[in-house]
Parts: C-alpha cells; sequence; structure tokens
C-alpha cells in the first residue's frame, strides 16, 4: 500500500516518518499525477488557507476532490481536518475545502498561537487509553452531521466537550496533531481504515 502526504506546506516529514512506521510505503504528493500513484492519503497540519490556495496553484485541488468523492481514504490532522470539512467558520471568503466531511469546523477556535496546549483525549476504537493530544493554533468541530460518527471530545480545561475527532466512511480528521508525538496509534488507525478499503474495493 502506499500513501501519499499532501506536501504542500506543513508538517509533512513528521507524517512521513509516522507511516514509515506503519508499514507502509510513504510519498509527498504535490501534483495531481503523484496523487494517482497513492492508495491513500494524509493532510498535514499547517496552515488551512495557504494549503487551499496552493492546492489551486498546483492544480491538485480538483482530482483531490474528485478522489474524496469517489472514496479514497483520507486523513486530516489540524489543517487537513479544515481541508475536509464542508464548512469553516473564520476562514478567508476565498479558501477552498473539499467538502468531503459533513461538518462545520471553525478555524483557530482554541485561540493564536499561544493558546497551543496540549491535554488527554480518548478516541473511540483506539485501545491503550488517552490519546496525548498537541493542539497548535487547532479547530474544533462544531456540528457534524448524521453520518458523521464524533470519535473524540476535549476532556478537561475550558473546552471540554468540544469535537475533536470525527469519520465519515473512507475520511478520518483530528484537530491535534499525532505525528509530533511519537505514539502511533492514529496512523496506524488510518493505515488499517485504508487497508479495508482496499479489500472492500478489491
Amino acid at each position: 500500500m502506499i500513501i501519499g502526504v499532501l506536501a504542500l506546506q506543513g508538517d509533512v516529514r513528521e507524517h512521513l516518518a509516522a507511516l514509515a512506521e506503519c508499514d507502509v510505503l510513504a510519498r509527498p504528493v504535490r501534483r495531481p499525477e503523484e496523487l494517482d500513484s497513492v492508495d491513500a492519503l494524509v493532510i498535514p497540519g499547517g496552515e488551512s488557507t495557504t494549503m487551499s490556495k496552493l492546492a489551486v496553484d498546483f492544480g491538485i485541488l480538483e482530482p483531490l476532490r474528485k478522489r474524496v468523492a469517489g472514496g479514497m481514504p483520507v486523513y486530516g490532522s489540524c489543517a487537513g481536518m479544515i481541508m475536509l470539512a464542508t464548512d469553516v467558520l473564520d476562514g478567508r471568503p476565498d479558501q477552498q475545502t473539499l467538502a468531503g466531511i459533513d461538518m462545520q469546523v471553525r478555524r483557530n477556535a482554541f485561540g493564536r498561537q499561544v493558546d497551543s496546549f496540549e491535554g488527554p483525549v480518548e478516541i473511540e476504537g483506539i485501545d491503550g487509553g488517552p490519546f496525548h493530544a498537541v493542539f497548535i493554533r487547532a479547530p474544533w468541530v462544531e456540528s457534524v452531521g448524521d453520518d458523521v460518527e464524533v470519535l473524540g471530545r476535549v476532556t478537561e480545561g475550558p473546552a471540554t466537550g468540544r469535537i475533536v475527532a470525527v469519520r465519515q466512511r473512507n475520511l478520518l480528521a483530528t484537530a491535534f496533531h499525532p505525528e509530533l508525538t511519537g505514539d502511533l496509534r492514529v496512523h496506524r488507525f488510518f493505515v488499517e481504515m485504508a487497508r479495508a478499503a482496499e479489500t472492500t474495493e478489491g
């Protein structure tokens, strides 16, 4: 299995390294022809408005939308969560998304860079206890559609109860950055999702 990491901007290397430890081939993806060669994709954290603009500039936004609509497994962390949303609050007027997960996301919901924090998040379907989540200028999910599974919420502090992990069919998104912790459970969960999708398609 080959899993790409959208390499327009953001923490691409960290995701490539985490995926490599999950026994899959991982490669950066910037152009439509590179997208054609992968079975699944990770959209990293970074700056969602910049990522959106670069996706248009590199001609990959529409091919990505087609692959997402066609069922390709995609995991988005932080800015990647925003890219997967159908609706973005506090985004730029010209900001484009892949509209894959039926959810409304609030950009920079937890505040500015100085408000970044870490805390435990229980993720449904992932064993081993709470996940040590790193939030950096993170979004949260304001609301979800009927087909979206809520997998994780903040469990302590002023943002208690806010949705920070979701899944809709082959699409997974977290508001936090598992690639920065050395804990591979979220990446392994996504790899298993991608393998299951490949089996179903086969």
